[in-house]
This record gives structure tokens, C-alpha cells and sequence, in this order.
């Protein structure tokens, strides 16, 4: 297990691994800012008080943490986890924080925790949660080494839990859904002969965040409404969640009669008609 200390998440840090010598011209205000806005302090509370945790335990620790209440519906459609097969599983992503903790719960819990995410590499700060990680860098160089990660993840002998949009959820004219699904989770699950198991999370973010994303996404050059995501976690903190799960999808469905982009908008679809 990788060493703890008292001050896990550290802005401070982050900032100068990201920018370097730069980081020193960012104002002390708005270091502040965003000490505040990630809740430094809270979650290096939780952090070091599951520092004996890691993988799917600490997923529960996590739930458990955030009073987080589910409601589980068509568990039964979870392939058998001695049936000798790997499986991608793919959810809508409404909230950034709350759904990837509960899906891996779920899912770590249902395989013993033979799965693996493809995450952003800012979630590797969560010593806990690393384990269960390949890690992807959105915001530096690495994100060349992309197709090399998901391929070493295919390879292995895990599932893969995947949130096909990469980005959570948007609000365009009153509707709350996901951007359009990324191809690659369909073309490596044919490459690699697992079917897709569908998941619908329901769950939104705060009105404040859909109105600061689609500023974002339109008018400025980096996410910024990703710094808010672990305030939206705490906006949704005892709220109950149901998670529906469908019937897995053969990969042999995903034939030339569509495209591999075409064939994603098709399991996005089934995904919200879950």
C-alpha cells in the first residue's frame, strides 16, 4: 500500500506537478479558492481516517462516508462472476464523484474485485482507490499513452468499468444526459471478445453546475467545472441513488451494418431507456 500521510490531497502540490515553476504566480486568494471548493480539509479527514483501506473496501468505506443509499434494480442481469468470461460494463456518468465510487462498490463487490476503471489521472491522488486504476492523464503529454492504457486494461484479466462520455453529464434545453459516447469501449470489446453490460445511474448535479459547464464547454479553453465536482459530491451527500442494470450485450451485435460511433450511440440509447 502506498504511504499515507496526513495531508493526501494537496492543492498546493497538484498545482506545481501541473504547472511547475509556474505555479507560483497563481494568487494566494484563489489557492484558497480552490482549497475550499475541493474540500481539502474534509477530504483528508475521510482520506486518513480509511488509510488502512484500499480497492473495493474502501469503495464502501467511501458510500458509507457519503451516506449514500441505493436502490439496486436487475442485479440478477450480473454475469455469473465464475462463468470465465471478462465483461465491459458502461454507465451514463450524471454526477463525477457518487456514481463511479457506487459502481465500483457494486461491481468490486459482485467479481472480488476483478475490475478495473479508466479515470482521470487526478483520482491516482486517492491512494485507496488506485489500485483499482489505469490511470489517464487529460491534462499533460501523457494522454498520447491513451490507447496503450485502455489496451493493457483489455488485456488483463479484470472487468472494465467504463463512462464512455469522459466528461459528466450536461444540461442543453432542460435535458440532462451525457455528451455523445466515445467508440473505443465498443471497438476494444469486439477486439477482445467481451460483451457490454449497460448500466443506467440516475442522478444529477446542482443547477449551478450544468449553468457553469455550459459556459465552460463554450467559451473557455479547460474544464473548469471539473474543479467542482467534489462540491457537487458534498451537495449530494445522503441522497439515494437507483442503478439499473441490463441484460449484457453480446459483442458479436456490434457487426459492420454500423458504425463503431454509431454502435456507441446505440448503447447510449439503451442506457437511458433503461
Amino acid at each position: 500500500m502506498g504511504q499515507v500521510t496526513e495531508k493526501i490531497i494537496d492543492i498546493d502540490q497538484i498545482l506545481k506537478s501541473k504547472l511547475g515553476a509556474k505555479a507560483k504566480w497563481v494568487p494566494s486568494p484563489l489557492v484558497s479558492w480552490l482549497k475550499r471548493i475541493a474540500h481539502q480539509d474534509e477530504v483528508n479527514g475521510f482520506l486518513w481516517s480509511a488509510r488502512d483501506k484500499e480497492g473495493t473496501p474502501w469503495l464502501d468505506a467511501t458510500l458509507e462516508y457519503l451516506q449514500v443509499t441505493l436502490e439496486v434494480v436487475g442485479r440478477e442481469n450480473l454475469p455469473d462472476p465464475n462463468d470465465g468470461r471478462l465483461y465491459t460494463f458502461v454507465s451514463n456518468h450524471p454526477l463525477g464523484g457518487q456514481d463511479g465510487v457506487t459502481l465500483g462498490a457494486i461491481i468490486g463487490n459482485h467479481y472480488d474485485s476483478r475490475f478495473r476503471y479508466l479515470v482521470n489521472d487526478l483520482l491516482m491522488y486517492l491512494p485507496g482507490l488506485a489500485p483499482l486504476c489505469i490511470p489517464i492523464n487529460k491534462t499533460g503529454k501523457q494522454s498520447r499513452n491513451f490507447p496503450a492504457m485502455v489496451k493493457a486494461g483489455f488485456e488483463s484479466d479484470n472487468h472494465m468499468l467504463m463512462f464512455p462520455a469522459g466528461l459528466c453529464s450536461r444540461r442543453h434545453n432542460g435535458v440532462i444526459r451525457d455528451i455523445p459516447w466515445s467508440k473505443t469501449f465498443i471497438t476494444k470489446s469486439v477486439e477482445y471478445k467481451r460483451d457490454i453490460v449497460p448500466i443506467r445511474f440516475g442522478g444529477r448535479n446542482s443547477d449551478f453546475f450544468y449553468r457553469l459547464a455550459n459556459f465552460s464547454d463554450r467559451f473557455l479553453p479547460f474544464n473548469l467545472a471539473m474543479l467542482f465536482l467534489v462540491d457537487e459530491m458534498y451537495k449530494n451527500v445522503g441522497k439515494t441513488f437507483r442503478v439499473t442494470i441490463g441484460k449484457p450485450i453480446p459483442w458479436q451485435t456490434f457487426d459492420k451494418s454500423k458504425t463503431p460511433s454509431e454502435w456507441a450511440q446505440y448503447v447510449q440509447d439503451i442506457v437511458y431507456n433503461l
